[in-house]
């Protein structure tokens, strides 16, 4: 295997630590309420979100390269049930979920990427089953990020380069050009 799939591997785990920040970081700015709270029309809650990530985490990721990346014990319609959990119970759904897929991307070999898994019952290449991840996961986060920034509305601190500040971010990494 060449040293491109090592490469992909380190990639592949900077870019799901830096959504599980950008995550993280948007749970710990909410209380219990704001965690469960829905926009208008009953869209998701992020504690909804972290459920369903955590759900999908550990069902894609547990014995990833051996059984079904969809077990038999999940129940992913569960995931968005409203329930009364307290935000240390949603911050340690949350780090299940990542813990479980970390762990695993971390034991994964370059020469595991063209190996075929299965999820629903369908083949597919350990790289396609990342990036499939890479796609669903970053989605939620971005939903997660979304709503904490509707909840706090002003108070919301920016985890990019905040509005108006992309001259100064830009001189600060570049210098004078």
């Amino acid at each position: 295997m060449s040293s491109l799939a090592t490469a992909y591997l380190t990639s592949v785990q900077q870019r799901f630590l830096t959504a599980k920040e950008m995550g993280s970081k948007t749970i710990a700015r909410l209380n219990t309420e704001q965690l469960h709270w829905q926009p208008a029309g009953e869209p998701n809650s992020i504690a909804h979100i972290v459920k369903h990530v955590r759900g999908n985490m550990l069902s894609r990721w547990t014995d990833f390269l051996t059984t079904d990346g969809e077990k038999p014990n999940r129940h992913r319609d569960e995931e968005f049930e409203n329930d009364n959990l307290d935000k240390e119970a949603i911050q340690a759904l949350w780090e299940e979920g990542w813990k479980c897929m970390m762990d695993t991307l971390a034991s994964l070999k370059p020469e595991d990427l063209e190996k075929t898994v299965m999820i629903r019952n369908e083949p597919l290449i350990v790289v396609d089953a990342i990036n499939r991840q890479l796609g669903h996961i970053p989605y939620h986060v971005g939903q997660m990020v979304y709503i904490g920034k509707m909840i706090l509305k002003d108070k919301w601190d920016s985890l990019s380069i905040p509005k108006g500040q992309s001259e100064a971010y830009n001189k600060a990494k570049f210098g004078s050009r």
